[in-house]
């Protein structure tokens, strides 16, 4: 048995590593740091706005290292105005101020992962590198026309999930927005306006509904797509060739001459005799449709890839208006208003006030599924709501859009996404990541503090003990934090079907939940942890 004090020891190790990972994952553009790409194994490059000048001590670090610099070919004012996949070489977008990276493949900052990121930095103290990155925010969304789904060329037609609201009352009620907090709230109330229009006009509109939908501006296969994840779209390919309702996502290449295009491949039949040579013309000859990658290019947008709750591969995520996006927009409509009443702007406080009672009241009905005792995504064009069960159920819970009546009955449909390591995504075995049996840890805290919003202590103490303890275990065979776990199994011991098939060490997000979640635990709570912690760990 081990005793309390090896224990305790544990919880350390964990907190020891998570200070020391800021760091180690912290990168600048200004010392052409994170330059490089393993996604694309592309040559280092740096890419600066039109008009904005070469830093003198840039441009001298830039030669020690052997980086190139380039300028943008012209001013951006919104995404997808600059085609990023037709800028070569690819390479990084300069951010002015040192920011945190997940980890591994994902070297440079992203969108929502900075949220929690941000989290993580504020209950640790590291306020200067917190408010620096939601500077960078605010360089993207004037420089590059949105807040980017990362700063790399490739990624200038999306944005991701909006959590700069929350972002900015993140600093603000820390204390952490620096002596001149109000002129600063000021300046971030101008860039989060600016980020909210880009969500509420066309092509982000889900049709007439009043909501909103993730729409990349991008055309074809994402650069990442055929060379990091590799094989991916070849393997959607042999998934519609084998699914007949849905070919029509495949499109036969015409006229073809010369050597195979980039998806040829040999299908096998379930009895695993190879197709005929005729059969292998024709794979030889098949793409995806224009269509197909309107949807895989928005899924990306998610932020949730790779999961089927839009259809297979996220074929149709464009045709979505989904329950995530537009809690975070209803939030972002919310925060506004208070941001405007603390700074005197009473009126237009009521004017976003008004803007978040009319979403929440489409979203109650076109979204909430009172049988069922959940929220669905809502696919505007057929006007029916998902039959999806999916964790972002909890995001009305976390950003208070939800009656008291909704959120007991989300409550007690807890045991649908319950396991022994905290939230699975959804009930559906894809393999995909996304998807079950696999648990990511922001979904576990937006979920633990929307159950907290609505007065269940016990469920929410219950699922982060479950998660934390799931970390601990795993963190004596890893002596690390990874980007996702499989909850069922209580392991970081995964097997992806789809999409990028690594388990990424770091890890950004992973290491802020761990903070937030064990901060908010009673003392009880956290000797139930110690305690658990303390049991046998489990075959991973």
């Amino acid at each position: 048995m081990k005793t309390a004090t090896t224990v305790d020891d544990r919880l350390a190790a964990i907190l020891d590593y998570i200070s020391s990972a800021w760091d180690a994952l912290t990168r600048s553009t200004s010392t052409c740091e994170g330059v490089g790409d393993s996604k694309l194994l592309s040559p280092p490059v740096l890419y600066l706005p039109a008009d904005f000048p070469v830093p003198p001590e840039l441009h001298k670090r830039s030669a020690q290292e052997g980086v190139r610099i380039l300028h943008l070919p012209a001013a951006i004012q919104k995404p997808g105005q600059t085609d990023g996949d037709e800028l070569q070489p690819p390479g990084l977008l300069f951010l002015p101020n040192p920011y945190v990276v997940p980890g591994g493949r994902f070297n440079e900052m992203y969108g929502w992962d900075s949220y929690f990121i941000i989290r993580g930095l504020l209950a640790q103290g590291r306020v200067e590198l917190a408010r620096g990155m939601v500077e960078n925010f605010f360089f993207e969304i004037e420089h590059y026309g949105a807040i980017l789904n990362a700063n790399r060329t490739y990624y200038l037609s999306r944005s991701q999930p909006p959590f700069l609201s929350s972002m900015v009352l993140a600093l603000y009620e820390a204390g952490a927005a620096g002596q001149t907090g109000s002129a600063w709230l000021a300046r971030a109330h101008r860039y989060i306006a600016k980020d909210y229009s880009l969500w509420t006009r066309k092509p982000h509109l889900a049709g007439n509904t009043g909501l909103s939908r993730y729409f990349d501006l991008g055309e074809g296969p994402v650069p990442e797509g055929l060379h990091d994840e590799a094989g991916y779209y070849r393997d959607v390919i042999v998934y519609f060739l084998n699914h007949d309702q849905e070919s029509s996502h495949l499109a036969k290449v015409q006229n073809h001459t010369g050597p195979a295009p980039r998806y040829s491949l040999q299908v096998c039949q379930e009895n695993g005799s190879s197709l005929s040579s005729t059969d292998l013309k024709l794979v030889h000859h098949l793409d995806l449709r224009s269509e197909f990658y309107k949807g895989d290019r928005s899924m990306r947008e998610s932020g949730f890839d790779i999961s089927f709750r839009f259809g297979p591969f996220g074929a149709e995520t464009h045709h979505y208006a989904p329950v995530c996006l537009n809690s975070l927009l209803y939030k972002t409509e919310l925060d506004m208003a208070q941001i405007s009443t603390l700074l005197g702007h009473k009126a237009e406080a009521g004017r976003w006030h008004q803007r978040a009672r009319k979403r929440q009241n489409i979203m109650r009905r076109l979204m909430w599924d009172r049988r069922r005792g959940l929220f669905f995504d809502y696919h505007f064009l057929q006007k029916a709501r998902s039959s999806y069960e999916y964790a972002t159920t909890f995001y009305p819970l976390w950003v208070g859009l939800a009656t008291k009546p909704q959120a007991r009955q989300i409550i007690n449909n807890l045991p649908w996404f319950e396991e022994p390591g905290g939230l699975a995504m959804s009930r559906q075995q894809t393999g995909a990541q996304w998807d079950y049996p696999y648990g990511w840890a922001p979904i576990q805290l937006l979920a633990v503090e929307g159950l907290r919003r609505y007065g269940d202590q016990t469920a929410a103490n219950r699922i982060s003990c479950e998660f934390l303890n799931m970390l601990v275990k795993n963190f004596e065979h890893d002596h690390n934090l990874r980007e996702k776990y499989n909850v069922v199994t209580d392991s970081s011991r995964i097997r992806i079907g789809e999409g990028y098939h690594t388990n990424v060490v770091g890890f950004g997000w992973t290491n802020g939940v761990f903070l937030e979640l064990l901060n908010q635990l009673p003392p009880r709570w956290k000797q139930r942890l110690r305690k658990q912690s303390a049991a046998p760990d489990p075959a991973v």
